[in-house]
């Protein structure tokens, strides 16, 4: 019922869109920008020392065992 709703209240928009004549009756123009001359903004950054390196480590990944139910029993 929700689907058939929708459906027609976009039907109805669509009817009333197509019903307007829309015609450009003038161009349009971006405003002009007169931009002069600034300054970016100055920054003292201290960061901190980073040490990147890799080792070799091993991971005990644990098992998971899946039952299967019976095909029979009907579930």
């Amino acid at each position: 019922m929700h689907k058939f709703m929708t459906a027609a209240a976009a039907g109805v928009a669509l009817i009333g869109l197509s019903a307007c004549d829309v015609e450009q009756t003038q161009e349009g123009e971006l405003p002009e920008v007169s931009v002069e001359g600034g300054q970016m903004p100055e920054f003292d950054v201290d960061t901190a020392d980073v040490d990147v390196r890799t080792e070799e480590a091993t991971v005990e990944v644990p098992v998971i065992d899946i039952e299967e139910p019976n095909a029979g029993d009907g579930n």
